[in-house]
């Protein structure tokens, strides 16, 4: 089995050899093992599954919560010769019905989805016609509730394995302590499986703290010190666009990206870092995931994380090519109370939560016993602003909710234009419009999509509408706004922004049950990940990534010897060494013929100020003395 691995791995992706831990862990899944993968970011996590799944007939189902990660793979696969295909909102529903059908009649070899996807009745009856031979999932710790990241939709990967229930499960993870470990390999059900780890350990990578007021200073240093291509993350959209324009001011090429800035200065933001024309990405946590840049040398946190997790990812997106790279994390003495005050918002009163889901439905106007399977494209910021909410305040409650069942924010991706109809299909052609150009476009939507005339809004694909019917792009989006504007159609056009979905209809705003003992567990397991993080910040005794890997479970760890506290141990160590020696000599000088410090200083040829400090030390802990003519003797 291993020499066939090789061999698939030589013949497609072009390696040689395993990396470490790589050979084990397929061993394991293509022995039929449920598995559980913890190994740090960069390491080759979707290679554990993808030779596998080529040795076996089937198809593998991978479960990711990033669009864009998914997008990327699939390209990849399909470069490589490779069949593979992604499910995510951004598709039609004909899209999507050309993808399933292609998955169970085992015309692929991948199938990647949303974990929201599982909660679709139509992809759980049709993925049991499937042939699955494996299925992986990655950022498994979001199914953990105990986790920094838990997604509540995540939690459908059980119901999903019953149905496979043959399958072997790989489950992948970057971060996950022993207690989410546990949890992971609980809800999706691993009776006999097995734990696989590497060393989270990243020989690389030098890991410092910086402590200044003067972050902006720092920054500046840094990046004069460390040449090559950076990313600085920061907490705040307003502190990306500030921070940018001023390394632009300096002479420093860079660029904001924040989910405030529209697609396509992004994606343009994105390409020029990509190609090295700019050469520092100022971003939010909005970025990162799915962006596969091996020569960052500079991974620079301006603000403290809110737990070592999220540090620990975000900070190894440095050095994927195994060069000498860095990691800093800047801390500025108000940092704490800034943490401890934006924690506060993090977890909102229970009665403020109840408020926010009151809010909700008001603004999306969905009465209540109604709403059920909504899923529309949602501005978290509008709907804070229209509320007088903090958006983070707004952001925390609807993640409690979403934690409690109620509802699924996804990540920020790419939306697809959405329409349904206003008017029934028996009164379209009543409605007095100017017939020629809209009687065209209407025909073609009617062809090509069902569902239209219901109450849910279903994607399109404004290219597939310009192919079928002649128009192009620019003019199908003319018309579609017509027929908005003509009360015809609801429209509602493409977007990068969080789709919100409804798993359950409005509840009475009394009804809403927001479990207080989870609430409370949840909210001191969130503490405790900030006070770690403090730890770390504050630590100056102890190697940095020591800290983190005891934090993830390693026992015993060895210091890394490059982060900013081994390295002043190591000075600690050259100067107590050269004091040491220094003494020596001073005592071997004075041992047969006592001396006056000047003659000393003579004899010995070395600075005033390191001989002085030698003798004092020996004179204070009583080896040598200065007798009556002032000369230094050896006490006997």
């Amino acid at each position: 089995m291993e020499a066939r691995y090789r061999e698939i791995m030589r013949r497609y992706w072009g390696y040689g050899e395993f990396r470490p831990g790589q050979a084990d862990v397929m061993m394991s899944v293509g022995s039929g093992w449920d598995t559980l993968v913890l190994m740090p970011t960069g390491a080759g996590k979707s290679l554990l599954y993808q030779v596998p799944a080529m040795d076996k007939e089937g198809v593998c189902l991978v479960v990711s919560p990033l669009v864009a990660l998914m997008k990327d793979q699939v390209d990849r696969l399909r470069s490589l010769g490779i069949a593979a295909a992604a499910i995510h909102s951004s598709l039609t529903s004909r899209q999507i019905d050309i993808i399933l059908d292609n998955a169970s009649w085992g015309d692929l070899k991948f199938l990647y989805v949303a974990p929201e996807r599982l909660l679709s009745p139509v992809f759980r009856e049709r993925v049991t016609r499937m042939p699955v031979s494996l299925l992986a999932v990655d950022e498994a710790h979001c199914i953990s509730q105990w986790g920094y990241d838990f997604r509540p939709s995540y939690l459908r990967i059980g119901e999903l394995r019953e149905r496979l229930e043959d399958v072997p499960v790989l489950a992948l993870t970057a971060s996950a302590t022993p207690t989410v470990a546990r949890d992971i390999m609980h809800h999706l059900g691993m009776k006999e499986g097995r734990i696989k780890r590497t060393s989270f350990e990243r020989r690389n990578i030098s890991y410092a703290v910086r402590h200044s007021d003067d972050k902006a200073g720092q920054l500046l240093r840094i990046l004069g010190n460390v040449p090559g291509t950076a990313i600085v993350y920061v907490r705040l959209r307003e502190e990306a666009e500030r921070t940018a324009s001023m390394l632009a001011d300096n002479g420093i090429p860079a660029a904001p990206y924040h989910a405030g800035i529209d697609a396509k200065r992004r994606s343009e933001s994105q390409e020029r870092w990509l190609k090295n024309e700019v050469r520092v990405m100022v971003c939010t946590n909005a970025f990162g995931m799915g962006i596969d840049k091996p020569d960052v040398r500079l991974v620079v946190h301006y603000d403290m994380t809110d737990s070592p997790e999220s540090y620990y990812q975000e900070s190894g997106r440095a050095g994927r090519d195994g060069k000498r790279s860095y990691a800093v994390l800047l801390a500025a003495s108000d940092d704490w109370r800034r943490a401890v005050r934006s924690f506060g918002a993090e977890f909102p009163p229970l009665e403020k939560i109840r408020e926010c889901y009151q809010a909700l439905f008001d603004y999306l106007q969905i009465g209540i016993g109604d709403g059920k399977y909504y899923s529309a494209p949602f501005d978290l910021f509008d709907f804070a602003s229209r509320n007088r909410m903090h958006h983070s305040t707004a952001l925390s409650a609807l993640k409690i909710l979403q934690q409690n069942g109620y509802l699924t924010l996804t990540p920020e991706s790419d939306n697809p234009p959405r329409i349904h109809f206003l008017v029934g299909r028996d009164d379209l052609y009543k409605i007095r419009i100017d017939r020629e150009e809209l009687d065209h476009i209407l025909t073609t939507i009617l062809r090509l999509y069902a569902g239209v005339f219901g109450d849910r809004l279903v994607p399109i694909d404004e290219n597939e509408i310009a192919q079928w019917s002649g128009y192009k792009t620019d003019k199908v989006r003319e018309l579609l706004k017509k027929l908005w504007t003509s009360r015809i159609i609801r429209y509602v056009p493409g977007s990068r922004s969080p789709v919100l979905l409804l798993t359950e209809e409005r509840l009475p705003t009394r009804d809403v049950y927001i479990s207080p003992e989870s609430y409370r567990i949840r909210k001191e397991m969130a503490a405790a990940r900030l006070k770690a993080m403090h730890e770390y910040a504050n630590g100056e005794g102890q190697c940095r990534q020591v800290f983190l890997r005891k934090y993830f479970g390693e026992e015993d760890p060895a210091d890394c010897g490059s982060c900013d506290v081994c390295i002043a141990k190591k000075k600690l160590r050259s100067k107590q060494a050269d004091t040491d020696d220094l003494e020596q000599r001073v005592l071997r000088a004075i041992e047969t013929e006592p001396l006056a410090v000047k003659e000393l200083a003579g004899e010995l040829a070395v600075p005033a100020a390191g001989l002085s400090a030698a003798v004092e030390s020996l004179t204070a802990r009583g080896i040598i003395y200065c007798r009556e003519d002032g000369k230094l003797a050896v006490k006997r």
